[in-house]
């Protein structure tokens, strides 16, 4: 199955204002959030340990 791509001919996409400042501190700590959930992921790695089968 194709996909297709459509090309806008526009400068820009979205508002031209500059960001608020709560806007600014919500995208900070998004990015801290995801940052830190990151680090712990690659500090602390998942083991998976197998059990084995007991004979009855």
């Amino acid at each position: 199955m194709k996909t297709k791509n459509i090309e806008l001919d526009v400068d820009y996409i979205g508002e031209q204002e500059p960001l608020a400042t709560v806007e600014e501190k919500a995208i900070s700590d998004f990015f801290g959030r995801k940052k830190l959930n990151k680090s712990k992921k690659d500090i602390l790695p998942i083991r998976r340990v197998k059990r084995s089968k007991e004979k009855v």
